[in-house]
């Protein structure tokens, strides 16, 4: 049986954690709100800028030289990009798990492509370090406040690896955000640029030629999807570290709870045994 000593050294010990896990999810909390409101503010710009590519997309429909565009190039799948975006830091339950698990799947869905890493993140670079990946390049710092700057910056790295015919086909792994309690594994393909199907039958008319506002908006097109990705998964490992704190924080308080039950039952049994020591020797000396 531990002495109270160290009970009160344990509930000690779980007390300062909880303070810590309590601290880690007011700020995570107080983050979340920011990256929540940047990825709300991001989404109707992406979604309009996928539409005018489908309204160009119909427009230069037929144009060989508007269609041999270099980022619409399909390709035999045998060599692969897979642009994986992480945390920097843990502490977030599954969030970086998961992510590592299904980039692990992808590898072994995809055999015997060769598959190539770009890593954004500190946990999925040291993972994929360790294991002798493939890696092209690696960004770490960024994970929760990602900028347009680093988007493009990725951008045009693998857009140059593919118009170069270094690579057949770019994917895209992160994490989407959808509420503070549930997070989307997305895996999306993200070159060859695969043009939006228009759903209006307006014909617009164009000042500068549709196959030249085409090949102009589509390197936009992949840094604004790279930028949306990071975006959503700032906002979703934010989420994903508040839940796993909170559940942290009221665990150490059962914990807590549990271990100052247990203590006092030790010195009530510890007390009840001096008593029955007092009184035997009080009878005996009687006697």
């Amino acid at each position: 049986m531990p002495s109270l000593i160290d009970l009160r050294r344990r509930i000690r010990s779980v007390k300062s954690t909880q303070q810590v896990t309590k601290a880690m999810k007011m700020v995570s909390a107080a983050k979340l709100r920011r990256a929540q409101e940047r990825v709300i503010a991001a989404r109707p710009y992406a979604a309009m800028f996928g539409r005018i590519l489908g309204d160009l997309a119909a427009a230069v429909a037929g144009d060989e030289t508007a269609e041999g565009h270099p980022l619409l190039a399909r390709r035999p799948e045998n060599r692969i990009l897979l642009v994986l975006v992480t945390a920097d830091r843990g502490l977030a339950g599954a969030f970086n798990t998961n992510l590592l698990k299904a980039s692990h799947h992808f590898i072994v869905e995809h055999a015997p492509a060769t598959v190539q890493m770009n890593l954004i993140g500190r946990k999925g670079r040291d993972y994929w370090r360790k294991r002798g990946a493939s890696v092209m390049a690696e960004r770490t710092g960024i994970s929760e406040k990602p900028t347009f700057d680093h988007a493009v910056a990725v951008a045009k790295e693998i857009a140059g690896t593919f118009e170069r015919n270094e690579t057949d086909a770019v994917y895209l792994l992160f994490n989407e955000f959808k509420s503070v309690l549930s997070q989307k594994l997305t895996l999306a393909r993200l070159l060859p640029v695969e043009l939006p199907v228009r759903s209006s039958s307006v014909d617009f008319i164009y000042e500068q030629p549709p196959a030249e506002l085409l090949a102009s908006l589509l390197p936009r097109f992949v840094e604004i999807s790279i930028y949306q990705a990071m975006l959503e998964s700032a906002a979703a490992e934010l989420a994903a570290r508040m839940t796993a704190m909170e559940a942290a924080t009221s665990n150490a308080g059962e914990m807590i709870d549990k271990l100052t039950l247990y203590m006092n039952r030790v010195r009530q049994a510890s007390i009840t045994n001096q008593l029955i020591e007092v009184v035997s020797g009080a009878t005996a000396a009687q006697e």
